[in-house]
């Protein structure tokens, strides 16, 4: 579901008890606030509650300050953590990137058009081949090489980008290097990363091409928060398609690129909707 030009989202969770949905939904109605959509789950194993509303306020004088403070009152005998996102929010963005542009362009065009509510701050690569792209959309390009010597020097600017641009977050569109784990720790929860998922796991150089040679039938794609867990941090989106023997490597290659467009977008989204909750190594996603 896309969110309404003109609603309000309220994402909370607290400890499970009796009256988490009511604490929402009453404040709402008193708040004179039409609900235009409601999604809830309760974690039966780790009593966890989680709760997304979008909503339009119905008087004319509406205050989210006002409101926010109002319910951070309500919200505290559950000690439920909440956050409050008004209509029109842009998140403040950068994109890492390297070589490939099947990725980059692919959001540039979702964010030129409005389905991604991004700020797009800066384009940031190890490499020099994507800044024209970067350059046409009018967008500031940083290009920081690194070798094994310099990775930390290299990360440290990376850093300085983020940090001057007052970026949200942070979108790694095929980005192929490693972070380390003090650069993974300080973007936790708000740094995604996409990359191929085949079965069985390829790793390294021309993962296609060995999936090719095992005859696989599914490619696909993960959309998923970074960690100091290469690839395996928490997911927030997966798309996959069916393949055969009539594909051959290049075929593979064209689909994956397609599938990790696609599913990079969804998770990328769904952030930005604030549909998304970590909940220890696992993602709660309400209403994808």
């Amino acid at each position: 579901m896309s969110r309404m030009a003109d609603t309000w989202i309220l994402a909370a969770q607290c400890s499970s008890r009796l009256g988490t949905v009511d604490v929402v939904t009453r404040f709402l109605k008193e708040q004179q606030c039409y609900i235009t959509e409601l999604n809830s789950f309760d974690d039966r194993l780790s009593e966890r509650f989680f709760i997304r509303a979008e909503f339009r306020p119905e008087l004319d004088d509406f205050c989210g300050e006002t409101f926010h403070d109002a319910f951070a009152s309500r919200a505290a005998e559950f000690a439920m953590k909440f956050e409050l996102t008004p209509p029109g929010k842009r998140t403040g963005t950068v994109i890492l990137v390297s070589k490939a542009d099947h990725c980059l362009n692919d959001l540039l065009y979702r964010y030129r058009i409005g389905q991604l509510p991004l700020d797009i701050r800066a384009v940031v690569s190890n490499h020099p081949d994507l800044e024209p792209l970067a350059a046409w959309h009018g967008l500031p390009f940083h290009y920081l090489p690194v070798t094994p010597e310099t990775k930390a020097q290299q990360e440290a600017q990376i850093q300085k980008v983020i940090e001057s641009t007052g970026a949200e977050l942070v979108i790694l569109a095929r980005y192929m290097q490693v972070l380390s784990p003090a650069m993974c720790e300080r973007l936790a929860g708000r740094a995604i990363n996409i990359h191929h998922s085949l079965l069985p796991g390829f790793k390294g150089a021309k993962p296609y091409h060995q999936a090719y040679e095992k005859g696989v039938k599914l490619v696909g794609a993960s959309a998923h928060y970074i960690n100091n867990d290469l690839d395996e941090g928490p997911i927030i989106a997966q798309g996959v398609e069916s393949v055969d023997h009539a594909h051959y490597p290049e075929d593979l290659v064209a689909k994956g690129r397609d599938i990790e467009c696609l599913t990079l977008a969804r998770g990328v989204s769904y952030h930005l909707e604030r549909r998304v909750f970590l909940h220890g190594g696992r993602t709660v996603v309400l209403g994808n």
